[in-house]
């Protein structure tokens, strides 16, 4: 009922918004960075608090319900007149859909493996402006971090970085004083666990007056004073349907609003609203107030350029894994941001680089194929130089054939000389970090992109693979015990499995619009 994960954190999430078009000005979500921190200002360089009232879902593994949970507060905050916004912990794509289906603003991803802390206190204070509530569902089991025996990027490390009080999420069924050992030994776990509430999930009306006096009483005496705030019961409003990458994406939910409105009105009967409130009014943490959110405001390639390369991004429910972060990024560095549908367009717009993102292209195989007008459109606009970025389900749209689920190869934009097909189980998976392959010399396509010691973080999830890989750079799993080679890198071209995090080498990003910038000027319009 919610993240796909391995022992790392691996959630890939997907934005599957068949809304085809978008606003030529990007999300609707983005303002002015100068402005981020209006009226709260302080010296630069000095603490000051920031509160914005908050709360993190956890739980002690996956399963456990934290997204429908997440949803259905967000619902019953919402129809309490309270203005909310959404964050996830770690890389996930799909769960931060359901957030913005819910409350109709972008989910924030926060993650400690993409971010440090410092940038990420940024961020969630950012994006909490304004808000009565922030709900921040966490990520795996609250500890499981980066590796098997680590904390770092867990659940845990971002509401301690935050100093978000934790609500624990702990499944009921089948259990009794055993639910006592298992909270205790959570709460215990770490002496910071910041856990200020239980939550009961698939608990019946009946039983939970009786476990909630148990629960507590049993807590008290361990020397942990610890409400039970409330429980879910076992109902079909909390039940999210499931495929290969994770949950099946918000616009495939045949009446999910209504769903998520059901389990909102759920849980404003079986759940303390009020104390959840009081709960997350305890959240203030330190920030330390800069001039901007990547770096400095000075930069020649600000977003107040209005005339700064135009950048098509393909956007429907083949491709719809973005990080918002990385779209905001681009539009700090002066790009303007034009949404196209390559299943639904019949070729790319007028533009001066391209990006195309993780999704499900291997589900749409068969209505993207036929849609040869924008195929070659895109094949021609590589050839002719334009600069592309192509991750996940983009690198997969650009191969010469996508074979789908059943086995049927369908063509696709030819520009990878190689085949995609499905391998029936997650490939190369986790958090990564991409260099410019050792060995090669100074002057290749890749150098372009990275330069030699440069590195910039990544995530793979997939279950697809490529006859042609790539062999550009290099892709390292946090530990250092694993690497492989990837990415097709040319001149105008970046292209591999990896998700890329572009805040996390700005030095990247800026070359990726110093490409469009340079094809902007070189290229006359209309060609």
């Amino acid at each position: 009922m919610e993240e796909q994960t391995e022992v790392v954190q691996n959630n890939t999430a997907k934005d599957r918004s068949p809304k085809s078009r978008c606003s030529e000005n990007g999300p609707a979500e983005n303002r002015s960075v100068e402005n981020a921190f209006a009226g709260n200002r302080s010296p630069a360089g000095r603490k000051q608090d920031v509160h914005v009232p908050g709360i993190l879902l956890a739980a002690p593994a996956s399963g456990s319900g934290k997204t429908a949970v997440s949803c259905a507060l967000m619902a019953a905050f919402q129809k309490k007149g309270l203005a909310v916004k959404a964050c996830k912990c770690g890389p996930d794509y799909i769960d931060p859909m359901f957030h913005r289906e819910v409350l109709g603003v972008d989910s924030e991803n926060l993650d400690l493996f993409f971010a440090d802390e410092d940038t990420l206190q940024k961020s969630y204070a950012r994006h909490g402006e304004g808000a009565d509530l922030v709900i921040t569902e966490g990520v795996m089991g609250y500890y499981d971090g980066m590796s098997l025996d680590s904390a770092e990027a867990s659940s845990y490390h971002v509401a301690r970085t935050l100093k978000l009080p934790v609500i624990l999420v702990v499944p009921g069924r089948g259990a009794a004083l055993s639910l006592a050992a298992v909270i205790k030994g959570m709460v215990e776990y770490r002496r910071d666990s910041g856990i200020q509430g239980i939550l009961l999930n698939q608990v019946s009306a009946g039983l939970y007056p009786r476990l909630k006096e148990m629960l507590e009483r049993e807590l008290k005496s361990s020397g942990h004073p610890i409400p039970v705030l409330g429980y879910i019961p076992r109902d079909p409003a909390f039940c999210f349907e499931s495929r290969h990458l994770g949950l099946v994406t918000p616009e495939e939910t045949d009446g999910l609003k209504e769903q998520i409105r059901k389990a909102g009105d759920i849980l404003s009967e079986t759940v303390d609203l009020d104390q959840i409130l009081q709960i997350a009014e305890s959240a203030v943490m330190q920030e330390e107030e800069r001039t901007d959110r990547w770096g400095s405001c000075d930069s020649p390639n600000s977003r107040k350029n209005p005339d700064g390369p135009c950048i098509a991004v393909a956007r429907d429910r083949a491709f719809c894994f973005y990080y918002k972060d990385n779209l905001e990024l681009l539009e700090e560095l002066g790009c303007r941001l034009v949404f196209f549908s390559p299943l639904s367009d019949r070729q790319l717009p007028e533009a001066d680089g391209i990006i195309l993102g993780g999704g499900y292209p291997e589900l749409d195989a068969g209505d993207l194929s036929p849609n040869r007008s924008m195929r070659d459109s895109i094949r021609r606009a590589i050839e002719k130089g334009i600069p592309c970025l192509a991750e996940c389900g983009g690198f997969l749209y650009l191969h010469e054939t996508l074979q789908d689920e059943n086995g049927r190869d369908w063509p696709m934009a030819g520009i990878i000389r190689g085949k995609a097909f499905p391998t029936g189980r997650l490939s190369r998976f986790g958090y990564v970090e991409i260099s410019r392959r050792e060995g090669a010399g100074p002057g290749t396509a890749a150098d372009s992109w990275l330069a030699p010691g440069e590195k910039i973080r990544g995530h793979e999830f997939h279950y697809w693979d490529s006859t042609d890989n790539g062999s550009s750079c290099t892709a390292v799993k946090p530990d250092g015990k694993r690497s492989w080679n990837c990415i097709h890198a040319e001149k105008n071209l970046f292209a591999g499995f990896p998700h890329l995090y572009l805040p996390s080498c700005r030095k990247f990003a800026e070359r990726f619009v110093g490409k469009c910038r340079n094809y902007q000027k070189t290229l006359p319009k209309g060609d």
